[in-house]
Parts: structure tokens; C-alpha cells; sequence
């Protein structure tokens, strides 16, 4: 399925006629990824927020959600996972304790450390919002045949590997 010109296809035009001498191939692709991402991103931060959280919130609640039972991490591991420095996760757990959906307690085991605790709020809240933001991708997704899907995903997960080796 061939759809019309897009921004990236006049960008492209622009290159050929002022350096011909480029190869645009890689800025075809990546212009199309970023645009993507940010469409996308303006969707799901406009879903998550019919929850009352943004997407970074969201970001934090699911990674305690993903991490099972007890639905617990340190907020060092909450900052590695999300890459975040941890004054920027301070500012997300003090948001999401005031808003009950975390709880923050001394480790046992350390008396030196915390951890961040999904409470049961946060998980029900975290459960109904990733079904939410999952129809938003589903959605935009469902417009590409079903094995252009599979194919879409591996590509991209060679382009991924291939931009994260050293």
C-alpha cells in the first residue's frame, strides 16, 4: 500500500535538488521514525492523562506493574530502568505518592535505602492505562497489513541492535 507524499518525501526533494551529491536513504527512514514517535507520543500523553497521569508517571507505575509481586523496586532501580537521574525520579515518586498510587518505605534488608511500592490504586490505575495507550498503538498499527507488522517489528529490531553496539 503506497500512500501520498509525506513532509519526509518533500524534505528529500528539497536535498536532491540542493546537494544531489547526498545519499537521503537514512534520513528517508529516521525522519519517518522520529515523526512517528512524536505523533504517537502526543496520543498516548493525551490518553494517559484521561488517567490523570503523564506519560512519565505512566512510565514509572508500569515498570513497578512489570516487576511482579510485590510490585516493588528501589527508586535507584526505577532511575536505571527509565533513565532517569534521581532528581527527576524524586520529582515523579513525589507526584505519584501524593496521589496514593505509590508508597515509599525503608528496605528491610538496608536501612540506608527506600523502596517504592505500587499501591493497590496505582495498580489498578496502571492496568487500565496500559490497556488504554496498547489501543492507541493497536489502532495506528491496524492501518499496515497483518505481515507487514512482523516484518515492521523485526526491521526495526535490527535497526535498534544495530544502533546500540559499541
Amino acid at each position: 500500500m503506497i500512500t501520498a507524499e509525506d513532509d519526509v518525501d518533500r524534505i528529500i526533494a528539497q536535498w536532491a535538488v540542493e546537494r544531489p551529491d547526498l545519499r537521503t536513504e537514512a534520513m528517508e527512514v529516521f525522519g519517518r521514525i522520529y515523526r512517528i514517535a512524536h505523533h504517537m507520543a502526543v496520543r498516548q500523553e493525551a490518553t494517559y492523562a484521561r488517567f490523570g497521569i503523564s506519560r512519565g508517571d505512566f512510565d514509572v507505575l508500569a515498570t513497578l506493574r512489570r516487576a511482579g509481586e510485590p510490585f516493588q523496586l528501589s527508586p535507584k532501580a526505577l532511575s536505571t530502568s527509565l533513565m532517569l537521574t534521581t532528581g527527576g525520579m524524586t520529582g515523579r515518586l513525589d507526584r505519584l505518592e501524593r496521589a496514593a498510587l505509590i508508597t515509599r518505605s525503608p528496605d528491610p534488608v538496608d536501612r540506608r535505602a527506600l523502596l517504592v511500592t505500587l499501591s493497590p490504586e496505582g495498580r489498578s490505575l496502571v492496568d487500565d492505562a496500559v490497556a488504554a495507550g496498547l489501543a492507541v498503538q493497536t489502532e495506528a498499527l491496524g492501518r499496515l497489513p497483518e505481515q507487514g507488522r512482523a516484518e515492521l517489528a523485526g526491521l526495526l529490531r535490527t535497526l535498534l541492535a544495530a544502533t546500540t553496539e559499541e
